[in-house]
C-alpha cells in the first residue's frame, strides 16, 4: 500500500495464527425469518439441503486445503489438512474467506466434534418432524411446544409412529444424518476412512463418550476489546483476476464500483450498530459504534455476517449493474477486525484509508493511459517509477489531456455511506443537488473528503466523540 502519515493505525491490527487442526463452522444468520420468507417445507425442504450442499460442493472445489465437511439444517462444517497454511492459518481471513464464498455459491477430538454436530442434527429433525406433523394436525405451536416438552427419542419415535403412520428410521438419510462432502483419490485404492486418517490424524473409536462441553472448549474465540472503535474491512479475493475475467473497465469501472456501493448500503441498512463505510476499488471499511455489542463482540461471527452478507448481495445485485455481462463464477471477500482505542485514531484510519485511494487512483490512471498509449505494463511501471504526484499530473495534462481533478469523485475520493441526520437529495443512493429527498435516517452513497476534520465537524451525528 501506498505510505502516508497515517500509516502508523496498521500497528493495532493483530495477528490471529491459529493452532492446532483448523474446523470452521458456519450458521445461517436469522435463518429462520429467512426460510419463512422463502417458505421453505416444514420441517425439512430437501431443495433448501441440496442447495446448500451444492454451496459445499463449491467450497472443497475452490480451497484444496480443506478435505472434509459435514452439513446439515442451516450450518455446515469445514476441516482443513492438518499441515494447512492456508492464508498462514489467520482466523479471520479463513474464517471469512470460507462464509463469503459459501454465500456466494449459497484427531478424536475433530471426530467428536464432527459426531457431536451429527447427534445435533438427528435430535433436532426428530423433534422438528414431531413438532411440525402436530402443528399439520392442528394443534398450536404452543400446544404442539408443551406436548412435546421433555419428551425423550423413543417417546417420539412412538408418537411419529402411533399417530402420524411414520417409522422415523425410513426417512431420507439426507434429514436424519446431514450430509458429508470429501476429496476422493480415485488413483488410490485406499477406502475413504484411509484417505481421511492420512490426511487429519488419528481417530477414536469409543466416540459416543465425548461430551459437547469438551468439544466446545477447542473453540478459537477473539473477544474484540471493549468500549473501542471496531472497524471491519473486507478485501476481495484475487479481484485482479474476477475483473480481468469480468472485463472491468481500466483504471476504474464505475458500475463496479457503483455494485460494491449497493453492497454497502445494504450492510448499513442490515445492522444498525454500523455506523458508517467507506469503500475504494474492491474494499470496503465498516465502523461499528463504540458501545456495541453485535454478537457480544465476538470477531468471527461479526467479520462472516458482514462479509456474507456483502458477497451475497454482490451476486444477487450483479445483473442490476451489469444487465448484459454475465456472472462468470462468484467472487469472494476476506476480512478482519481492528480495535481502535480513540476519535482521533479512527479518524487517521479512515485518513489513510482515502490518502491511499488517491495515490492508487491517481497511479492506476497513469499507468492504464500509458498502457493504451501503446507502453507494455513493464514499460508504463518503469516511466512512473519513483514520479511524485505534481509529475503525474503534468503527465497526464501534457500527454492525453487530462486534468487530474476534474475525474470523477468517486475515483479521487472513494464512496462513504452513512445515515442521513437530515432529508437529503439522491439520485439512486448518492448525495446530489435539485433532486428527490430522502427522509432523515436513510442510508446514501457521497464522495466527499473525510480527510479534513470539517467534514466529521459538520457531519458529527455519524460518530460519537465520546
Amino acid at each position: 500500500m501506498a505510505n502516508s502519515k497515517y500509516e502508523y493505525v496498521k500497528s493495532f491490527e493483530l495477528e490471529d495464527e491459529l493452532p492446532n487442526l483448523i474446523l470452521v463452522r458456519i450458521d445461517g444468520r436469522d435463518f429462520s425469518r429467512f426460510s419463512q420468507v422463502h417458505e421453505f417445507e416444514k420441517p425439512n425442504d430437501e431443495a433448501a439441503l441440496n442447495l446448500l450442499n451444492s454451496c459445499s460442493a463449491a467450497v472443497l472445489e475452490e480451497f484444496p486445503d480443506i478435505i472434509f465437511a459435514y452439513g446439515y439444517s442451516d450450518e455446515y462444517s469445514f476441516v482443513f489438512k492438518k499441515t494447512s497454511r492456508f492464508y498462514q492459518r489467520r482466523a479471520s481471513k479463513i474464517l471469512s474467506l470460507v462464509a463469503s464464498f459459501f454465500a456466494a455459491v449459497y484427531p478424536e477430538v475433530l471426530q467428536a466434534y464432527l459426531a457431536w454436530r451429527q447427534q445435533d442434527c438427528h435430535a433436532n429433525n426428530q423433534y422438528e418432524t414431531c413438532f411440525w406433523m402436530l402443528v399439520k394436525s392442528g394443534m398450536t405451536i404452543s400446544e404442539a411446544q408443551e406436548l412435546l416438552k421433555d419428551t425423550q427419542k423413543q417417546q417420539k419415535n412412538e408418537l411419529l409412529f402411533h399417530k402420524f403412520g411414520i417409522n422415523y428410521k425410513t426417512l431420507p438419510e439426507l434429514f436424519r444424518q446431514g450430509s458429508c462432502l470429501f476429496k476422493k483419490k480415485i488413483e488410490e485404492k485406499g477406502c475413504v476412512g484411509t484417505i481421511l486418517y492420512n490426511d487429519l490424524g488419528h481417530f477414536s473409536k469409543d466416540i459416543g463418550r465425548v461430551e459437547p462441553d469438551f468439544v466446545r472448549s477447542f473453540q478459537f474465540e477473539n473477544k474484540l476489546l471493549p468500549l473501542t472503535w471496531v472497524v471491519v474491512r473486507i478485501d476481495g479475493s484475487h479481484f485482479h483476476r474476477f475483473s480481468d475475467v469480468h472485463e472491468f473497465e481500466k483504471p476504474n469501472d464505475e458500475q463496479a464500483l457503483k455494485l460494491m456501493n449497493s453492497c454497502a448500503v445494504a450492510v448499513l441498512q442490515e445492522f444498525e450498530d454500523i455506523h458508517f463505510g467507506y469503500g475504494v476499488s474492491d474494499e470496503y471499511s465498516f465502523v461499528l459504534k463504540r458501545e456495541s455489542e453485535l454478537y457480544q463482540r465476538q470477531s468471527s461471527k461479526i467479520i462472516s455476517a458482514i462479509a456474507s452478507l456483502f458477497t451475497s448481495t454482490y451476486v444477487i445485485k450483479w445483473g442490476d449493474f451489469f444487465p448484459r455481462k454475465e456472472l462468470k463464477y462468484p467472487p469472494s471477500f476476506d476480512g478482519r477486525a481492528v480495535c481502535y482505542p480513540t476519535y482521533k485514531i479512527l479518524l487517521d484510519y479512515l485518513a489513510w484509508r482515502q490518502v491511499d485511494c488517491h495515490i492508487n487512483n491517481q497511479y492506476n490512471t497513469c499507468f492504464w493511459m500509458l498502457v493504451k498509449s501503446g507502453k507494455t505494463k513493464t514499460q508504463s511501471q518503469d516511466y512512473l517509477k519513483g514520479t511524485q504526484t505534481r509529475e503525474k499530473n503534468e503527465l497526464l495534462s501534457s500527454q492525453f489531456g487530462i486534468e487530474y481533478n476534474t475525474l470523477p469523485l468517486i475515483f479521487r475520493m472513494g464512496s462513504s455511506v452513512l445515515r442521513s441526520k437530515e432529508a437529503v437529495a439522491v439520485e439512486n443512493g448518492v448525495v446530489v443537488s435539485g433532486k428527490k429527498l430522502k427522509r432523515e435516517g436513510e442510508v446514501v452513497v457521497d464522495h466527499c473528503n473525510i480527510i479534513e476534520r470539517g467534514f466529521w465537524e459538520e457531519h458529527p451525528h455519524i460518530l460519537s466523540y465520546s
